[in-house]
């Protein structure tokens, strides 16, 4: 398969799209992005890369951290996690509080804020230095040293976190929450805040395509049906209540980030990355789905 000149074609049919979407502006510090910015990658399960665009200029992944420490929780305490956070679509908005209210204060899954907060609660709860070991097994995954927080981004989220800030005491209400609610916004905000660009990201999502596997150091980090469980979870809950058009369109499990992000995984063949800040109306990144929708339409190959 001719990946670089499958993407040099989509990129080039993408860029002159009508593109309506707007940035986040609620976190201000995202406002300062240039809007502009558009960057694919691509690695196969031969370790090949192939990139256009702006595919190494590092962006603030957001909710895209949520699968890491996620699957970090779920090596570390197998199926445990399910007692504090389900693995069902949510069908609400990401940071809705509506739906803790009828289900006892356990979230409907780890994606959505609620079910990220109750991660990271568990993060303090499992691991000395949580924020520590999350970054560097970060670096670890992407076999790049440089990727750091944007202490500027999580300062920027801490200040207008109300609702964040509600749900995780609400949550705690429920005894969901074991830590301090402070404590546990703190790790929140600052794994939100990692910055790496599409190459990274694609090489850090390539342990999902590797049935559990970082491919590099050949280290088991899940098992296969863990691998399963965490594919499973991005194919219906990675793009919030979009999740189902995703998809529809796409056909491949993947995860979001307001930041503009977008990651997909072909399991076996190869993981994805986009970046467009500019975000439609369900918080998804406008060129990222188009970009992906052309990609398994393209290549005539998705999981189904």
């Amino acid at each position: 398969m001719d990946y670089q000149s499958i993407l040099n074609s989509i990129y080039n049919e993408v860029l002159v799209l009508d593109n309506n979407g707007k940035i986040a502006d609620y976190i201000p510090e995202l406002k300062r992005v240039n809007t502009e910015k558009f960057g694919i990658a691509l690695i196969d399960n031969y370790q090949k890369i192939y990139t256009v665009g702006d595919a190494i200029e590092k962006f603030s992944i957001q909710s895209i951290s949520k699968v890491i420490t996620t699957a970090l929780i779920f090596s570390k305490i197998g199926n445990d996690l399910w007692q504090r956070v389900g693995f069902e679509p949510s069908g609400n908005a990401f940071n809705s509080l509506v739906q803790l209210e009828y289900e006892n204060g356990i979230p409907r899954n780890p994606f959505i804020n609620a079910g990220a907060l109750v991660i990271a609660d568990l993060m303090l709860e499992h691991f000395e230095n949580p924020k520590e070991y999350f970054l560097n097994f970060i670096r670890e995954l992407a076999e790049n040293e440089n990727i750091n927080y944007n202490e500027i981004v999580a300062q920027s989220e801490k200040e207008n976190g109300y609702r964040n800030a509600a749900l995780v005491n609400y949550i705690k209400s429920f005894n969901n929450i074991k830590n301090d609610p402070d404590a546990v916004l703190d790790f929140y905000f600052h794994q939100c805040s990692i910055e790496m660009s599409c190459e990274d990201l694609a090489r850090v999502f390539q342990v999902f395509s590797h049935n559990g596997i970082v491919p590099r150091s050949k280290f088991k980090f899940l098992t296969t049906s863990q691998c399963k469980r965490m594919n499973a979870l991005m194919q219906m809950c990675g793009f919030y209540d979009q999740a189902g058009e995703f998809t529809f369109k796409v056909g491949l499990p993947g995860k979001s980030g307001v930041g503009g992000g977008v990651v997909a995984i072909y399991p076996n063949h190869y993981t994805v990355a986009v970046w467009s800040p500019k975000l439609n109306k369900k918080g998804n990144s406008f060129y990222g789905l188009e970009t992906l929708e052309r990609l398994t339409t393209i290549t005539e190959a998705s999981i189904f």
